[in-house]
């Protein structure tokens, strides 16, 4: 694939693709890819100090650790009804207009939060509205990438840069956001945060090129990508396969602290062990985008997805801290498989409903994903946290086979020779 030199184009012109099989590094070489990532990481850090030092700021204004807690609950119900209710601008907006109005729209409500006569009720509800154009800004930012690295493994290779950067702020962000409490109060940390939302917005106004918006007539209704993604066969298990598997391994995760506890572990090993999976899963994406080919990504699809569950099994004989830890590896390591089927997915989504598509199957992967963290703790409530552990894993696996059959009963697209084929 060639294109015009990003350098030399005008507004509106082909971003070249990086060149197949140039890695990381020849997806990096991409300048407008380069300013996305830098927006993604000073939003992506700024969310994350402003969770911490939000419930930090709720505990003190009301002493209560249910409203402290309540903070990071809020994020859920607003991102899943946003993801839903705002799909359909995706593709009816020029992505960059739509990019730079979300990072607009969290910068003002974190520099709202600064206010000093913010009650608590709207601290409470900034925080629901920026969780409510989070997926919408996501899918945007996510089907823009195709317009940017073209939809072949630079595609994948760039998806798989930014999900290893959320996995990351996960442990970085939390880290930093103590750190900062410690110099900053609170509203002076969420100072920062509408800062780096503010300087995310200005990165995709003068970094990125305005593009058309790839559906002006496409359909609103919520209904109407969802239709999309589950009306037809193919894509409708490339689907569940991105959003049921999660929601079997977040289980370890959601009980790690009961867990912990019953085997007398101590608050060093809970952080070890709570950094377990994100590290496997970023060094797993790390191996698959650096060391395998295109083709070989989508080859192990299959096989690493039914992997995935089966070493959470060990959790059937109660193990100590070092086998717990060394399952987790194992389980992110797996997620691997992502890869390959990033790039099935996107082959098999219309470039028209791209924006759409891209925001639901992040709003259904946060959604299942909550929901697992639920029911397990439910679960919990009636048996052992190893037994449920164990059961999901079980479950998990089963699940995984059904829809791989699904996928291998839909068959391939027309025209196409094999999943990750040029």
């Amino acid at each position: 694939m060639t294109s015009t030199s990003l350098d030399r184009g005008g507004a509106g012109s082909p971003s070249p693709p990086a060149p197949e099989g140039a890695g990381y590094r020849g997806v990096f070489r991409v300048r407008e890819f380069r300013t996305v990532f830098a927006a993604h990481l000073l939003s992506l850090l700024g969310v994350v100090v402003a969770e911490i030092a939000l419930t930090v700021l709720v505990y003190r204004a009301t002493g209560s650790p249910l409203m402290s807690a309540l903070t990071f609950a809020l994020g859920f119900l607003p991102y899943a009804l946003g993801g839903t209710l705002l799909a359909g601008l995706a593709d009816r907006l020029p992505a960059r207009r739509l990019l730079v109005t979300c990072d607009l729209l969290c910068a003002a409500c974190a520099a709202a939060m600064v206010w000093p006569g913010t009650p608590v009720a709207g601290l409470l509800v900034l925080r629901c509205a920026m969780a409510f154009v989070a997926p919408l800004f996501q899918g945007a930012r996510s089907a823009s990438l195709a317009d940017i690295l073209g939809s072949g493994e630079a595609f994948v290779l760039g998806r798989s840069l930014l999900r290893m950067v959320s996995q990351s702020a996960q442990l970085v962000g939390f880290g930093l956001g103590g750190l900062l409490l410690t110099l900053l109060a609170p509203r002076g940390a969420i100072a920062l945060t509408a800062a780096g939302f503010l300087a995310s917005a200005l990165l995709l106004r003068f970094g990125t090129r305005a593009r058309p918006a790839r559906a002006p007539g496409a359909a609103a209704a919520p209904t109407g990508g969802l239709r999309v993604l589950l009306g037809d066969r193919r894509l409708r298990a490339l689907t569940l396969l991105f959003w049921l598997p999660p929601a079997f391994v977040v289980v370890p995760e959601a009980l790690l602290t009961p867990y912990a506890d019953g085997i007398g572990a101590g608050t060093v090993t809970l952080g070890i062990l709570m950094c377990a999976l994100p590290v496997g899963t970023v060094a797993g994406e790390v191996w698959a985008g650096s060391a395998l080919t295109a083709r070989t990504r989508s080859r192990i699809v299959a096989p690493l997805a039914a992997l995935a569950p089966l070493p959470l099994l060990v959790y059937v004989v109660r193990p100590a801290a070092p086998v717990v830890l060394g399952a987790l590896l194992l389980a992110g390591l797996a997620q691997a498989y992502t890869l390959g089927l990033d790039r099935m997915f996107v082959d098999a989504v219309p470039e028209e409903a791209r924006g759409r598509a891209m925001t639901l199957l992040g709003t259904g992967m946060m959604t299942f994903q909550g929901v697992g963290m639920a029911l397990a703790g439910l679960a919990a409530e009636f048996f052992p946290v190893h037994a449920v552990v164990t059961g999901a894993a079980v479950l998990g696996a089963a699940v995984v086979l059904m829809l791989l059959a699904a996928l291998r009963a839909a068959g391939r697209p027309r025209g196409e020779t094999g999943p990750g084929t040029k």
